[in-house]
């Protein structure tokens, strides 16, 4: 921002610099010229009426060429005398034979000779230096008697315009100076307080509520703004704990009557029988249920509550590890996981969030797929981005592909609410997994998306942005291959599969 400031005040400086300066060097240079100009043709004049007088009294021999040395030293020029009929009178110096013949082919001493009174005014350059040429017609009365011809050097005149330009620009250099040196400083004390408060504002979308941001220095409308942004933090601040003092407390208060609700129901179960065995059953479903949906609203509060910052988490490890832990409860079920696809490396996620996300999505394939089919993670790298070299993959896709029934299009597009299941799911779900997926996909900086899978099932899939090279290690041996299928084979010892905390 100071920099932008700088800039703004060095813009509008020069700016107006240059509407003065260049308007000034120009009108200076032109009434140079003009006064150059003047004293050549009054000069002209001069000499011409001294010739008129000379040559009445028939003495143009005796005094013009005196006449004629005098006035080019005053004027440091030349000055050349004709009649009428092109001859030489005077000259204040030498001229060769030619140049003596060549007098009445000159522009300036050909338009005197025709014009009578007019004052001819030419530029020209002789021996590498310009000249100012004026000329002047020797009249009495209306007779006309000759030319006089003034040459005069303006390399003087250009001299004192190339000073007059260069302290100009000296000048606003000098004031560029100046003013940049009294632009940093303002800017500096505009921009300071802005920029604490950015500092501030990164610290609290971090999640770190530190000392409240200053609000003593800097322009006035600065220091309200800061004001007003310690007002919204403390709020938000004191929101968010009453938010962790109430997920802790629901966590307690609900938990427990749950647990108790549930082993009261199961004592019952011995004694119950017929339609009322039934009813039992349906009521410890509905706990349960009850149960898995207080452990999803509790982990989207605890979601909500925390800014946590991305970290680089190696997806070919995570799906390796779910495979394993997932496989024994889908050979129960008599359903099939695969892992498919190519290594990828570690993508940017929430700490802990991929073994979410794919428990939650793993639970909703398993309810799902019908026995004997199999659900299929799949791991791959969208198109290259041709910003870095080397090439590096813009997007990190995984996708949990089912061979179930699947979801209709307005389906996919409600299936991220919060509480929403389809019609025809099956019994048990919450409606709370897909939603807590998609926030952690967020959160994440990614996205989930949800698709008609190829056969006919559903095709969820989370969208991750790839871990910089500087912090990606070396993918952890797994002793797996890259393409593994869980096998009906699995031994008993296998590990359990996880407890999914929200399953849709």
């Amino acid at each position: 921002m100071t920099r932008r400031l700088l800039l703004g005040y060095l813009s509008l400086a020069v700016l107006t610099l240059l509407s003065l300066g260049i308007p000034l060097g120009y009108v200076y240079g032109r009434a140079e010229r003009e006064q150059i100009i003047s004293a050549a043709e009054d000069e002209a004049e001069s000499v011409s009426a001294f010739a008129s007088l000379s040559i009445m009294a028939g003495r143009e021999q005796r005094e013009l060429p005196h006449r004629a040395r005098h006035c080019a030293e005053r004027i440091r020029g030349r000055v050349v005398i004709v009649g009428d009929d092109g001859r030489l009178l005077a000259t204040s110096h030498r001229l060769s034979a030619t140049e003596s013949r060549n007098l009445v082919s000159r522009p300036e001493i050909a338009a005197a000779l025709r014009g009578r009174d007019a004052i001819d005014v030419r530029t020209s350059t002789i021996g590498g230096v310009r000249y100012l040429s004026v000329a002047a017609p020797v009249v009495h009365g209306d007779e006309l008697q000759g030319a006089v011809r003034l040459t005069v050097p303006t390399d003087a005149v250009e001299a004192r315009v190339h000073r007059i330009w260069l302290l100009l620009a000296v000048g606003g250099l000098a004031i560029l100076t100046a003013v940049a040196a009294v632009g940093l400083v303002f800017a500096r004390w505009a921009s300071r307080p802005i920029l604490e408060l950015e500092r501030f504002a990164h610290r609290l979308a971090d999640g770190r509520f530190t000392t409240p941001a200053p609000v003593t220095y800097g322009p006035p409308e600065v220091r309200s703004l800061a004001a007003t942004f310690n007002q919204t933090a403390a709020r938000l601040e004191h929101l968010l704990a009453s938010q962790r003092a109430f997920a802790a407390e629901a966590s307690h208060q609900l938990k427990t009557p749950l647990a108790a609700l549930r082993l009261r129901l199961d004592n019952l179960e011995a004694e119950m029988t017929g339609h009322a065995r039934d009813s039992l059953g349906a009521a410890i479903t509905e706990t349960d249920r009850l149960a898995r949906m207080v452990e999803g609203l509790l982990a989207m509060a605890r979601l909500e509550e925390s800014a946590v910052t991305p970290e680089p988490v190696d997806l070919d490890r995570v799906c390796a590890e779910r495979l394993l832990t997932w496989s024994p409860l889908f050979d129960r079920h008599e359903a099939q996981l695969a892992l498919l696809g190519d290594r990828v490396g570690q993508a940017l996620a929430v700490p802990g969030a991929i073994e979410q996300i794919l428990d939650n999505l793993l639970s909703n394939a398993l309810r799902a797929t019908p026995p004997g089919s199999t659900v299929t993670m799949v791991l791959r790298c969208s198109a290259a981005d041709r910003r870095h070299l080397p090439a590096r993959p813009a997007w990190i896709e995984l996708h949990v592909i089912d061979e179930g029934p699947g979801m209709t299009a307005d389906q996919r597009r409600r299936a991220f609410d919060r509480f929403w299941r389809a019609p025809d799911a099956p019994k048990g779900g919450t409606g709370l997994g897909l939603s807590l997926v998609q926030r952690l996909a967020h959160a994440s900086g990614g996205e989930a998306i949800l698709a008609r899978a190829p056969g006919g099932g559903l095709d969820a899939a989370i969208r991750l942005r790839p871990a910089p090279r500087a912090t990606q290690g070396r993918p952890a041996r797994l002793g797996l291959p890259r393409r593994v299928r869980s096998d009906r084979s699995t031994p008993e010892s296998a590990p359990a599969p996880p407890s999914v905390r929200s399953p849709a």
